[in-house]
């Protein structure tokens, strides 16, 4: 996943786009670090956030 490289090239801190989805830093650290599977609604979110497709942020494509 790409939310890692989103976030930082976007200069956002973890615990910002944590309270963006309403959720805990360290679970969104999990997210990033694949340690804990991220939820639909939060791939979602995360899409319409840095606007882009659910597809680049899964790796999918590499057209943003």
């Amino acid at each position: 996943m790409r939310i890692r490289d989103l976030r930082e090239d976007s200069n956002l801190t973890q615990e910002e786009v944590a309270r963006y989805l309403h959720i805990k830093q360290n679970t969104y650290s999990q997210y990033e670090n694949e340690q804990r599977q991220l939820p639909i609604s939060c791939l979602i979110a995360l899409a319409k956030f840095y606007k882009t497709s659910t597809d680049y942020i899964l790796g999918l494509t590499d057209i943003k």
